[in-house]
């Protein structure tokens, strides 16, 4: 597991890009996992920024999302798919039809979870990132998820939903119930790069990596991973000491 320390939103969207450039560099179809909230948005700018300046294609790019709330239509403000339009897909040259999102709205769930997991399992992930939640969850899995799940149902929790809130005009509007990618989906991923800003996160980050490598913290699971990179500014590494433990080699 490696670190990189940044001072800001911008340093962030930057060290971000570089592990994505790399990828795209060397295999421009390359598959990347995406995901959703106000973390990524730095790296998603920058992703904009260097399509309109220097070009760089994503029409060979396959794009798939981590999670999806249920019961919100792709048009919804609050959507993920809208959210993954308006901040990056409409502003570069990925195809729509090589994009993919759990549907929310399907009629039936548990049919839509076994699509996008059997879509997931012939189209693995170049890269993946990931966000943290307060309480360690990564995607939408919340603590006691099973380290081999797969896309699901979940039910989220009252943190996860307060968390989220702030698109909503009334907290009890966030939907209660989503769709994610699971855990071992995303340890599928040959690399991941994980986000995390601000002093809320410092104590899922410290759980992450010193805490009892258990289910209450789903985001240890990454510790087996071979090729992870984290991405912190000063605020959500305050709880770390460098010297305290060896990364993983």
């Amino acid at each position: 597991m490696k670190f990189a320390l940044v001072k800001n939103n911008k340093e962030l969207g930057e060290r971000a890009f570089f592990e994505i450039k790399q990828v795209l560099d060397a295999k421009p179809d390359a598959v990347i996992g995406f995901a959703t909230g106000s973390t990524p948005l730095p790296l998603y700018a920058k992703m904009v920024d260097d399509y309109k300046k220097n070009g760089t294609s994503y029409k060979a790019v396959r794009a798939v999302n981590l999670d999806e709330y249920v019961g919100l239509d792709a048009k919804d403000k609050n959507s993920y798919a809208r959210f993954m339009r308006e901040n990056l897909f409409d502003h570069i040259d990925i195809l729509p039809e090589n994009t993919d999102i759990p549907n929310g709205m399907a009629q039936d769930l548990e049919a839509e979870c076994a699509r996008y997991s059997e879509m997931l399992s012939v189209t693995p992930r170049d890269i993946q990132i990931l966000g943290i939640g307060a309480n360690g969850h990564i995607g939408f899995n919340e603590p006691y998820t099973k380290k081999d799940s797969t896309t699901h149902i979940v039910s989220l929790t009252a943190r996860t939903r307060a968390d989220n809130a702030a698109g909503f005009k009334n907290p009890a509007a966030v939907p209660i119930y989503a769709l994610t990618m699971g855990i071992s989906e995303i340890l599928a991923a040959k690399k991941i790069i994980l986000l995390a800003t601000g002093e809320k996160k410092a104590q899922a980050i410290y759980d992450m990596l010193r805490a009892r490598e258990d289910l209450s913290c789903p985001a240890t699971a990454l510790r087996g991973h071979p090729d992870v990179t984290v991405i912190l500014d000063k605020e959500a590494a305050s709880l770390l000491k460098f010297d305290e433990w060896t990364p993983a080699e």
